[in-house]
């Protein structure tokens, strides 16, 4: 029987295209050195040919859904932490996950591998590049890209001090003199690091901290380098990658340094290599900042520059974006239990154009991010939030501002402990809200993301932060395999309960041809303590109805919709019950399905 929804496929560059694509990306970054650069990366691609992977498949289906892990959030004795990854995607998930994003595993020196030493190396306390590619017989691998830094321990960044090449001239060197009062701030560290050469102290770009020195991507050797690596990944079987920090990645003195037209270029020079060279690799960018700003990842600026003959007749940056706002929003929604900036939020989301979607997510190895709530709440219910996560045992990062003025940038606690209560303080309703935020989210289009954590219903890890001095270390447990496996085995444990709900949730969802990352969602009038998203219709009139309860009381059904006939309850595994008492109990959902013309028992 064919699929409801025509599958989106890959999009791929003939020779000609991709090179025309490339010279004018290259032209935008470097202007006359364009075509000098154009020939270096032509040279390199014919070397890097013949060990790309082929791949024929569509972009995405309702299949689609990722596992977010470090390599090491589960430790077994002497085992490599990655064998013993593989080991619980095939007992404990299997069938549960179409891919699993593993965040950096690369020799690093802080920030938990995002301050990368050997970008083609696997940090060897985890494992080797043959328990990487592994790991692909689960599905898709995602491999970041960290691209905007790089480790002060690195070799490029002992050539630098040393004044020899290749990492001379890898770094951007700056007066500490200069006006830089209009670079956005992702943290409250000073910007420019003092660092001591041969050639006396020099002061460089740093934007995330003192150990991450950003790259100089002026430099048209930086570009091609990270080029060559990315395609490494893949010919190590990624086949999504993540491009980190990237708004950053262009410096411009007198700007903001954040979201220029070099980065959007750099971005859009990258997708065509991957269309050209290994169609069906997927690009994702991690943007956290305001919705609009994010949304301009996908290229979608560039579609009505009808002058332009290189603009393409749809966005050529990337495949999939980071849906920020929904997990600080989510937490707004819980805890308050009101849904009116949610369903506000989720009816203003555009259409999406074929080969976009969003990547859904409630938790990730960061903390959860304050800046995307910007014009969608008023700042007294966003400070409302913020002691609400204080007293749940969560801490505040702050990021520096033009005025000289720190102000909130994400909220560092577990996704399980920010949803421990309400704003009345902690209930014994925490494991209920916290399903209802995870089944929310997989019900919204796009493809989701589960973190590790969530799984787990992991609490804070204050002991973690104690030990790192970093705040992100009370979302970065790494757990005993023995003691997890205790809790997952034992009955009534939260980490049970939640493993094994979502777990079946998961498996629902990959049936279910209305979670399409391209099926389109209305969003349906209801009460504030209601949330309810309509998926489809399908060519077949399939459609799916979410609802969902926000609040810790009983709440009244009164949705026009579900007077129809032909309803089909999932979750059940039964035909909805027309006549049954309409109202959900608190924090509950329903997913049903309903096909015209097909049997109601």
């Amino acid at each position: 029987m064919p699929h409801p929804i025509s599958p989106t496929p890959q999009t791929e560059l003939d020779e000609a295209d991709f090179t025309a694509r490339a010279k004018a990306r290259l032209n935008e970054i470097y202007g006359p050195r364009a075509d000098e650069v154009l020939r270096r990366l032509l040279r390199l691609i014919s070397h890097q040919r013949g060990a790309i992977p082929e791949r024929s498949r569509p972009l995405w289906s309702e299949r689609d859904q990722v596992l977010i892990t470090y390599g090491d959030l589960l430790l077994d004795g002497e085992r490599p932490p990655l064998q013993v990854l593989d080991e619980f995607l095939e007992t404990r998930l299997a069938d549960t996950f179409s891919g699993v994003h593993v965040l950096p595993f690369f020799p690093w020196s802080s920030d938990d591998g995002f301050s990368v030493i050997h970008y083609r190396e696997v940090n060897p306390a985890l494992g080797d590049w043959e328990d990487i590619r592994r790991l692909t017989r689960h599905g898709d691998l995602m491999v970041d890209l960290v691209i905007n830094h790089v480790s002060r321990e690195s070799l490029w960044f002992v050539d630098y001090l040393a004044g020899t090449q290749p990492g001379r001239d890898y770094f951007i060197e700056m007066d500490p003199n200069t006006d830089l009062s209009q670079v956005t701030r992702p943290r409250s560290s000073p910007l420019l690091v003092p660092v001591s050469t041969r050639r006396g102290t020099r002061y460089l770009w740093a934007t995330f901290s003192e150990d991450q020195i950003d790259l100089n991507f002026a430099n048209p050797d930086v570009l091609i380098e990270f080029i060559g690596i990315m395609l490494y990944y893949v010919e190590q079987g990624a086949r999504i990658i993540r491009l980190d920090a990237i708004a950053y990645l262009w410096k411009e003195i007198g700007t903001s340094c954040i979201h220029l037209p070099e980065t959007h270029a750099v971005v859009r020079l990258l997708r065509a290599v991957l269309d050209y060279l290994a169609p069906g690799t997927l690009l994702i960018t991690e943007t956290n900042v305001p919705h609009r700003e994010n949304m301009s990842y996908f290229g979608l600026e560039r579609l009505d520059d009808a002058t332009t003959s290189d603009v393409p007749a749809q966005p050529d940056e990337a495949h999939m974006i980071y849906q920020f706002t929904l997990p600080p929003l989510l937490v707004h929604t819980l805890t308050s239990g009101d849904a009116t900036a949610l369903e506000a939020w989720a009816r203003s989301l555009p259409a999406l154009p074929s080969g976009c979607t969003y990547f859904n997510f409630t938790a990730s190895h960061d903390g959860i991010g304050v800046r995307a709530l910007e014009g969608l709440l008023p700042p007294h219910e966003i400070e409302a939030m913020l002691e609400l996560m204080h007293r749940f045992g969560g801490y505040v990062s702050m990021k520096a501002n033009a005025d000289g003025k720190d102000t909130p940038y994400e909220v560092n606690i577990t996704y399980f402990d920010a949803l421990r209560g309400t704003r009345r303080g902690a209930d014994p309703w925490q494991v209920e809200r916290f399903l209802c935020s995870q089944h929310l989210m997989l019900a919204l289009q796009g493809v989701p993301g589960i973190y590790f954590h969530c799984l787990t219903a992991t609490l804070n890890d204050h002991e973690g932060v104690e030990r790192s001095g970093q705040l992100r270390t009370i979302n970065r447990r790494r757990w005993q395999k023995e003691a997890l496996d205790e809790l997952l085995d034992s009955r009534n444990t939260p980490t049970r309960e939640v493993f094994m709900a979502l777990r079946r949730r998961l498996k629902l969802r990959a049936q279910e041809p209305c979670f399409h990352p391209e099926v389109e969602q209305r969003i349906l009038d209801t009460p504030p303590t209601l949330f309810a998203v309509q998926r489809g219709p399908l060519a077949d009139g399939r459609r799916l109805l979410a609802v969902y309860n926000v609040t810790d009381k009983r709440q009244p059904l009164s949705l026009p919709d579900l007077d129809e006939d032909g309803w089909y309850d999932l979750l059940a595994d039964a035909p909805w019950d027309a006549q049954a008492p309409r109202e959900l109990r608190p924090y509950r959902s329903l997913w049903l399905v309903q096909r015209p013309g097909a049997p109601t028992s």
